[in-house]
């Protein structure tokens, strides 16, 4: 069984950086898609960045495109959320997210996986 762990969120200032870790267990995500989505409070979940395993290829939303990346490590079956030029619109819940079939989608009903959310809070 897959369990995907999220570590990393924490309170930063405008402007400021955070690093967010998903560490998966019980299997490798080679040939699955990567997601990273987000919630605000009495808010829906929103589409961050997505990534395919096997290639490395990204997708962003619009909010984050120039101040987020997503990557992975291979080694270390972790995938990385990097957040520059945090704004306080940034604040939400954190969730990382794994697709089986590799498609990069920014919608989150084509993830199978789910990590258990870690909170980000940009101050202004």
């Amino acid at each position: 069984q897959v369990q995907l762990v999220e570590s990393g969120g924490g309170l930063v200032q405008a402007g400021g950086s955070l690093r967010l870790s998903c560490a998966a267990s019980g299997r490798t995500f080679n040939g699955y898609a990567m997601g990273w989505f987000r919630q605000a409070a009495g808010k829906e979940r929103e589409f961050v960045a997505t990534l395919n395993w096997i290639d490395g290829s990204t997708v962003y939303a619009d909010s984050v495109k120039g101040r987020f990346t997503i990557s992975r490590d291979n080694v270390k079956n972790t995938v990385y959320l990097q957040m520059n030029s945090l704004k306080p619109e940034d604040t939400a819940v954190y969730y990382c997210a794994a697709s089986r079939d590799g498609v990069k989608s920014s919608r989150w009903f084509n993830y199978d996986y789910w990590g258990q959310g870690t909170q980000v809070t940009g101050s202004s």
